[in-house]
């Protein structure tokens, strides 16, 4: 069942999709409607042949409306004239330019045409305060007191939308028509013949700009067109529903429903039949395309494992065709495999498919005709877990009919399987691609291809207005962050107001509290080095992107809680707190579903899920330990006598499933079998993972447990555990399949561009070389060399930093930090509310200190090695002795000096974190006291 919110998204998607898409930019000023005609009819005379994209699109538009009506073509050329004559009017934008499907301007009747304007400027402006009609009492309420004191009728008594109609007493209709009348008749109803259409001489869209007042004007047509969209939706819905938002719910004579509760409607959409296919309610035509559903899904699944299974596992030995001398790993991934397969292997294909298809039959009413054929590999005793199976079918395969169809995509457009950009060079987007912004890793990233017709000047107008909204979210996401930190300024935000800095809220709260002001225009990141300015601004771009995603966020989290920093604690209304005290809610995450699963509140689906969670859990700890153990000991003797295969034969890890012989497997799945249906059946009586026949912590035939608060500790603890194994086995079976060791030995995985950098100065055990997010994966030594550098100052920095956390608890210098201001060093506190002490000056020497060793001591030398500075010797220290002697000490103290400095690093966030949450320094944030 759809929600308000996504009704209201469809309706408006929709609307956007036929409307605003179609005006974004205005394609100019109006002109002089009868010199247009005039110099169009000129043209078309003196130059019959002349081919502009905006004249074809008009011709095509004529003659597709000339057809439709039947008229000769021979009449073709007058309407291709006619239509130009209005395609420099307000509205007429891009990409579609002048529309006019109907052909209604055909004529070249300037007077009608400006009729019309007249006419849609007022429709859209009534569209326009009808959608904000349909929203504002939804999001801000209703106008408090009486409509009509008379009747006893309050605005709170007046439904949304159209019941609303029936509300509204004799003398309120009366009122709407006579302030109607007034409006129409005192505006007068020849603004389309004196003047322009739609001015009535109360102009808020104006500008003293002419093409600033064209681009308002224009948008306002635009917004228009958009609103009439929007509210005949609303109508719609709301006429066929009974409810203002469209509630799926009350709309129970829909035909469509009656397919509600078949297989495949599952949350979130419910039954979705977007196109109305079922709109018939024809039973026997739903179970066909169901039926064809089912085998487009099956042959999609395959298709899609079929495209992936070769670049993971590899391809088959031996020969597709031998007397064609053609191998299994002669034949690419992808489409370019259609020309690989000989005639035979197609003639092949195409019988076996034919005997899928007519081997059974599949006439109305038979199992057939709803995809069964006899091979039940999904199935089960229990309808509730075979419905739910049969469900997720149907789901994997529209997810792969879409997959496939993507990969088709890629594999067509690129000529990769898997489809490289880098391929494709014809691209309207690699325009672009060496422009401020595109960054590792994702390159020029463009997913909605704004920037596919490849237009320069529409570019540098988004980058103006990205990096606008940039710079403006940065601001915003450090005004949101700094209060919180470093407290508000002192004194008067607005003395004639009384108003203190202190007296403003941080967050959406502030609003309503700050007077009036501002200011534009300030230029700080520049540099006479154009590489370093081109640095400078592709960070500000990437800042400002990220600044976009943080407001947002903090928006959302404060509108939500009414807290500037989202506290859970305020926001009771979330479904997810059904289940905040149930078993795995830990600390410091507490209850975690960040895909919202449980945002229903439905306690069946929760404890279903638990029940696998704690399944895989177990199985995943039993296998975590079956990598482990093999390692230490094996058993003695024979894993199988008959085939000779000793326990001690068998690799470790994944290498071990070729050895397991047939009846091994058939074994273990009867073994599994036994289990899954003897001993953990599923009791809905029960609490998850409790299951009749396996006792403590699903130890088949175990005891029991008391409950209380040692139960409830160790039952957490099997949870987390179980969590934590699913992570380590999948991250063995990961380093496994790519290297080939039980372990992920790095040394066997010789392919990754990361061994580049195996043999630099911080490479140490048990670790190795450790770069989980693969920044060092193109091998870019200089890219290297600069991150190494900014790892060796950020570590150094928080080697200070920790060490000054911590030593001011034991230690402190005697004296003033300051004497003018009288403050001395035992008035400082420790941690982040020292930086409320420091006076001004104190922070103009620090900056200036950190200034001089960063540009006088710590600069940048490509001959030496990152790190290593001719003013700065042994360990980074400002001129101290030369190099030293001892090559394995050197390097042993290099190595130190970046564990030492990843480990402040770490340490330093850490105890920031835990001082700007708890306010705690020293021994007491580590629970204990010194």
């Amino acid at each position: 069942m759809a929600s308000k919110k996504q009704t209201m998204a469809a309706a408006a998607g929709a609307a956007a999709l036929f409307g605003t898409a179609t005006f974004v930019t205005s394609a100019g000023s109006s002109g002089n409607l009868r010199a247009t005609v005039r110099s169009s009819n000129r043209a078309a005379a003196e130059a019959p042949s002349t081919s502009k994209t905006g004249f074809q699109l008009t011709a095509t538009a004529a003659a597709c409306v000339m057809a439709a009506q039947g008229r000769k073509a021979v009449t073709a050329s007058k309407h291709q004239v006619t239509l130009t004559a209005f395609e420099n009017e307000l509205g007429v934008q891009a990409p579609v330019g002048f529309w006019d499907p109907v052909g209604f301007t055909s004529d070249g009747d300037v007077a009608v045409f400006k009729r019309r304007r007249s006419v849609e400027l007022k429709h859209g402006r009534i569209s326009m305060m009808a959608t904000m009609g349909y929203i504002t009492p939804e999001v801000t309420g209703k106008l408090p007191g009486f409509l009509s004191p008379s009747a006893g009728l309050k605005f709170a008594d007046i439904p949304n939308g159209l019941a609303a109609i029936s509300k509204v007493p004799v003398a309120g209709w009366a009122q709407i028509a006579a302030y109607f009348g007034f409006v129409e008749f005192s505006g007068g109803f020849d603004d389309y013949k004196s003047g322009t259409p739609g001015d009535y001489g109360f102009k808020v869209l104006t500008s003293s700009d002419p093409e600033e007042e064209t681009k308002k004007l224009s948008a306002e047509l635009a917004n228009g067109r958009l609103a009439m969209m929007a509210i005949i939706g609303m109508f719609f819905q709301d006429g066929l529903t009974g409810s203002a938002w469209g509630d799926w719910a009350n709309y129970t004579a829909s035909p469509l429903r009656a397919f509600e509760n078949e297989m495949g409607a599952q949350p979130p959409f419910g039954f979705w039949d977007p196109v109305g296919f079922t709109a018939d309610g024809d039973v026997d035509a739903y179970k066909r395309r169901r039926q064809t559903e089912i085998k487009h899904g099956r042959i999609a699944m395959l298709a899609t494992m079929g495209y992936m299974t070769p670049e993971i596992t590899g391809k088959w030995p031996g020969f597709l065709s031998p007397s064609a001398g053609l191998k299994f790993e002669d034949v690419p991934n992808g489409l370019a495999a259609i020309s690989k397969v000989p005639v035979e292997g197609w003639a092949q294909i195409l019988g076996w498919m034919a005997f899928c298809e007519t081997s059974k039959s599949q006439a109305p009413g038979t199992p057939g005709a709803v995809g069964d054929f006899g091979w039940k590999l999904i199935t089960s005793d229990d309808p509730v877990v075979k419905e739910r199976k049969l469900a997720s079918e149907l789901a994997n395969g529209r997810l792969a009919m879409v997959a496939i169809m993507g990969m088709f995509f890629q594999d067509g457009l690129t000529g990769s399987a898997f489809g490289d950009f880098a391929i494709k060079q014809g691209s309207a987007w690699l325009a672009f691609e060496n422009e401020l912004g595109v960054q590792a890793p994702v390159g020029f990233w463009d997913p909605a291809g704004f920037t596919a017709d490849g237009s320069v000047e529409n570019f540098k107008r988004r980058r103006q207005t990205e990096l606008k909204h940039g710079r403006i979210s940065m601001l915003a996401t450090m005004g949101y962050i700094t209060p919180e930190i470093t407290g508000k300024f002192p004194g008067y935000l607005s003395p004639s107001a009384g108003l203190k800095f202190a007296d403003v809220p941080n967050g959406l709260a502030a609003i309503s509290k700050v007077p009036a002001a501002g200011d534009f225009g300030f230029k700080v990141l520049t540099s006479s080095d154009p590489a370093e300015k081109t640095k400078k601004l592709s960070a500000e771009l990437a800042n400002g992107r990220l600044a976009m995603m943080a407001i947002i966020g903090m928006f959302f989290q404060d509108g939500l809680t009414g807290s500037a920093w989202g506290d859970w604690a305020n926001y009771t209304a979330s479904p997810l707190r059904a289940f905040e005290n149930e078993l795995g809610v830990q600390a410091p995450i507490g209850f975690f579903d960040p895909f919202g699963m449980t945002k229903d509140g439905d306690m069946e689906a929760f404890k279903r899920r638990r029940a696998t969670e704690l399944k895989n859990g177990r199985v995943a700890m039993l296998a975590t330990m079956g990598y482990i153990v093999p390692e230490y000991f094996r058993f003695p003797g024979f894993c199988s006598p008959s085939e000779g295969v000793k326990f001690a034969d068998i690799p470790n890890g994944l290498a071990a499933i070729s050895k397991v012989p047939a009846a091994g497997w058939t074994q273990w799945f009867l073994f599994l079998g036994l289990i899954e249906k003897g001993v953990y059946t599923y009791d809905p009586t029960r609490s998850p993972g409790d299951f009749k026949n396996a006792g403590v912590l699903g130890v088949p035939n175990g005891s029991t447990m008391v409950p209380g608060e040692g139960r409830n500790r160790k039952l957490n603890s099997e949870l987390a555990n179980g969590r934590l194994a699913m992570m380590a086995i999948i991250g063995m079976f990961f380093q496994d399949g790519l290297t080939g060791s039980a372990w992920g030995d790095w040394a066997q995985y010789t392919d990754s561009p990361l061994r580049a950098f195996e043999n630099e100065l911080g490479v140490q055990a048990p670790v190795g070389y450790w770069d989980p997010m693969g920044m060092s994966k193109d091998g870019d030594l200089k890219t290297f060399r600069r991150r190494r550098e900014a790892e060796l100052k950020n570590g150094r920095v928080a080697m200070f930093a920790t060490i000054g956390f911590i030593t001011p608890e034991y230690f402190r210098f005697p004296g003033y930090l300051s004497p003018a201001k009288e403050l001395k060093f035992s008035d400082v506190p420790n941690g982040l509310a020292a930086f409320s002490k420091v006076p001004l000056t104190g922070w103009i020497q620090i900056l200036i200190f950190c200034g001089m060793v960063d540009f006088g001591l710590y600069r940048a030398d490509d001959s030496r090695d990152p790190g290593d500075y001719e003013n700065a010797g042994i360990l980074g220290v400002p001129n101290a002795s030369g190099p030293m002697s001892d090559v394995e000490g050197r390097k042993r103290k290099l190595n130190s000096e970046l564990a030492n400095g990843r480990l402040a690093m770490v340490a330093i966030t850490g105890m920031l974190f835990q001082n700007g949450m708890f306010g705690t320094t020293g021994p007491a944030m580590w629970g204990f006291e010194a």
